[in-house]
């Protein structure tokens, strides 16, 4: 089923002298196909061809950019258990939760292809001239959102289908009008090939431009930086750590044309613990928590890697609940020996640290790259005056800091680094009892949760994946949802041009029947 070779476009290809295999973790062997990483010739082929598809796929309409994106859904349906096997050798992770991520990816394409059917997104405003204003005419001037142009996505570790070649990224480019080069994660390349296969199987048969979608082989930061270096490139997408990231931010920075970076990356996603509820419900709490920090082994961007109290008997017995429930939860595989072998430093660089107590550890013997997951606590002075405590620790492992009173933890939100999620755990009256508490944490993150956890991110319009950097490069966006479609767009505007000449979605005639915000009033009527 894969033959480990660049897509450009509809063409294979293995010219780079560079070769290397994906793993699987749950066996601890390497899998048997070989694949050969991308040649600075093909980045340039690759990256040459996307601008030339730019020219026709941008001007695709809402309607075929639909039909494309709902045939991509299903390509990936039609490949059936294949596709879940290869997924499942390359990361160790069970059916269940690679049917359900495949499930979730066919949703995110389905959204943006309804979203295109509808038209509105591209947000058309339209003011209509008034050339007898005085003391100056007023002349006329219609607005709508276009597409940037080619977009490189870097396919994310942790999630190999909605995150990565046909993720949430792929597909909300495409929905702009902008051709994508997936930079295929090293981790699950098998996955990746057998999800461009159905993605190019798609511009095909509804006839979309060759450069359309291109996916590139690398297994090390070279090719990403040719990518993102090259001049035929106008945007990124990325999810991944702060480090890799940032990297990225910093080159596009440099060129001579600048262009954005959304760069989703590390997020310790704090919750607090307010007093009523850890006196009402802690046990349930606790027990809810130690699924939470363990599920998928802690895979997740929203895994809840920090949890903040203030100090009582009730938040003693939720710490000493918590570390009993958590270890007796059997641990689980986790992405990769690296991935594994990053959990176990930096856990250990934590636990290191002046001032830190270890309150559960798993220590029974577990199989070749099974994490253990472990509970630690700090007090508030001690996690504000060590910057190392803020760092997210990749895995099942969470830190409670235990803060004297209410002022010592609206001090320690105060101090976090950006964060995707925040969560509160309180009765709905203690709500007005902390506001400024809670003020404090919405200026920290880009989506507050209320009694419940963070893992799990909904895919609908409302929903932000994204926050205050480090979590994201640019917190005015999301990652998920419809809106994710807002970063690889740019506001244009026509003056004074002929009716006819101009987009369908501004001319008089309004034929999309899309709401439009005509003189200061939106509106789906005729001009």
């Amino acid at each position: 089923m894969t033959t480990g070779e660049n897509h450009i476009g509809i063409k294979r290809s293995a010219k780079g002298g560079k070769t290397y295999t994906t793993f699987n973790p749950k066996l601890n062997i390497e899998n048997e196909q070989i694949f050969t990483e991308a040649s600075s010739e093909e980045i340039n082929q690759a990256a040459e061809l996307a601008a030339e598809a730019f020219k026709s796929f941008s001007k695709k309409s809402g309607l075929e950019k639909a039909n494309f994106l709902r045939a991509i859904a299903d390509e990936i349906i039609a490949m059936g258990d294949d596709l879940i096997a290869m997924y499942q050798s390359e990361t160790g992770l069970p059916e269940g939760r690679a049917k359900g991520e495949r499930g979730r990816t066919i949703g995110q394409l389905s959204s943006f292809a309804t979203m295109l059917e509808e038209g509105s997104w591209v947000a058309a405003t339209i003011d209509t001239a008034d050339l007898d204003r005085k003391p100056i005419p007023k002349q006329d001037i219609r607005k709508m959102l276009v597409p940037l142009g080619p977009v490189v996505v870097f396919g994310a570790s942790n999630f190999p289908f909605a995150y990565s070649t046909a993720g949430g990224d792929t597909a909300s480019a495409l929905a702009a009008g902008c051709p994508v080069i997936c930079k295929s994660h090293p981790m699950h390349a098998g996955t990746g090939e057998m999800v461009s296969d159905a993605i190019i199987r798609a511009a095909q048969k509804t006839n979309m431009p060759n450069g359309v979608f291109s996916n590139l082989n690398s297994s090390g930061i070279e090719v990403g930086i040719e990518l993102v270096t090259h001049p035929d490139v106008k945007a990124v997408g990325f999810t991944g750590s702060i480090q890799g990231g940032r990297a990225l931010y910093n080159i596009a920075a440099q060129r001579d044309e600048p262009i954005p970076v959304f760069a989703e990356m590390g997020s310790v996603n704090p919750v607090v613990l307010l007093p009523k509820a850890i006196q009402n419900r802690g046990e349930a709490l606790a027990k809810t928590y130690a699924g939470s920090i363990t599920l998928g082994s802690g895979q997740f961007c929203t895994n809840p890697g920090l949890i903040l109290g203030i100090k009582s008997d009730s938040l003693t017995d939720f710490i000493s609940t918590l570390s009993e429930e958590i270890v007796k939860l059997e641990p689980s595989c986790m992405l990769h020996p690296n991935i594994i072998g990053n959990y176990e430093k930096n856990k250990q660089i934590a636990i290191q640290q002046e001032g830190l107590t270890v309150n559960a550890d798993f220590q029974d013997s577990v199989a070749v790259n099974y994490a253990r997951q472990a509970i630690v606590t700090v007090n508030g002075l001690t996690f504000l005056n060590n910057t190392t405590l803020h760092q997210e620790v990749f895995g099942p492992f969470s830190m409670l800091v235990v803060c004297k009173d209410a002022n010592e933890l609206k001090l320690v939100i105060s101090h976090l680094e950006g964060q995707l999620t925040g969560t509160i755990l309180g009765e709905e009256k203690e709500l007005q009892e902390f506001p400024e508490l809670i003020a404090a944490l919405q200026s920290r993150v880009g989506r507050i949760i209320f009694n419940g956890v963070p893992t799990g991110v909904e895919v609908c319009p409302a929903m932000l994946h994204g926050g205050p950097y480090p979590a994201s490069t640019d917190s005015r966006f999301t990652a998920v949802g419809v809106h994710a479609v807002n970063r690889w767009v740019r506001p244009f505007s026509f003056q004074s041009w002929p009716n006819k000449l101009l987009p369908k979605e501004l001319t008089d005639e309004n034929p999309l029947g899309i709401i439009r915000l005509v003189n200061g009033k939106n509106s789906k009527d005729k001009i």
